[in-house]
């Protein structure tokens, strides 16, 4: 269930990151755009701070009695009503995949803001001079486009997050925990990397080195069959592109 929930956070905060990113990219790729460049500068501040720094103040928003989020944003709802962010699963998940949205997608943003000056200008013009909406402009010219340079950094950003282990640990601890009897105990926002640690270094009969040993080398499985057919996958579409 590690692997399982390892690879579901990977592949939600690579989408998520990827898509708010894109996104802003996209709208702010308008040299008439006044204060262009203040916009992008506010954009990349969550990139410049230390991600341990807004790992503790994230969790330290979502506390559940006292935290901005709750008393806030969410104030209206009522005290009997406030979310119990880092208590239960299902909210724990979500803040974590918040936290790291607000970390990740200035990344994605300068890489995707930097793909797209790099698309030359003829390509778009002609389309719109026969006729193609701004959509089919950005869905058949440059999402493709983007893809095939992107790809690679994808694949990166999606082997980083599933070893992400500052931004689990940091935040909620990898808890909610699911069964505080067992000899390592399995957190709801586990994922591999974090029952790893807790297994070498946490465990309340010891470390078991022999068996973080085991996980950590089905950690390196795992990325490696993935990264080798998606960047098999990433040079079989830039075939098609050129």
């Amino acid at each position: 269930s590690d692997v399982c929930s390892s690879d579901l956070f990977a592949f939600f905060s690579v989408f998520s990151t990827f898509v708010l990113g894109l996104t802003l990219a996209l709208i702010f790729n308008d040299e008439r755009i006044r204060g262009l460049r203040i916009y992008r500068a506010i954009f990349i501040l969550p990139y410049a701070f230390p991600a341990f720094l807004s790992a503790y103040v994230w969790r330290g928003m979502f506390n559940t009695e006292d935290g901005f989020i709750n008393r806030s944003i969410l104030g209206f709802m009522g005290s009997e009503h406030r979310i119990p962010w880092l208590e239960q699963q299902g909210p724990a998940r979500a803040a974590v995949l918040l936290t790291n949205l607000w970390l990740g997608f200035p990344y994605m943003f300068l890489i995707c803001t930097g793909a797209l000056q790099a698309i030359p200008n003829d390509l778009t013009e002609a389309a719109g001079i026969d006729g193609a909406s701004p959509w089919k402009i950005v869905k058949l010219i440059k999402l493709p486009l983007l893809l095939v340079s992107l790809a690679p950094l994808l694949i990166a950003s999606f082997a980083y997050n599933f070893n992400n282990f500052g931004a689990v640990y940091l935040l909620t601890g990898g808890g909610p925990f699911l069964n505080p009897t067992l000899k390592v105990n399995a957190g709801a926002t586990d994922i591999l990397i974090t029952f790893v640690y807790r297994i070498a270094f946490s465990g309340s009969q010891g470390a078991d080195y022999g068996l973080a040993s085991a996980f950590s080398v089905l950690i390196f499985l795992v990325i490696g069959s993935i990264s080798f057919f998606s960047f098999k996958r990433t040079r079989g579409l830039e075939e098609l592109t050129q």
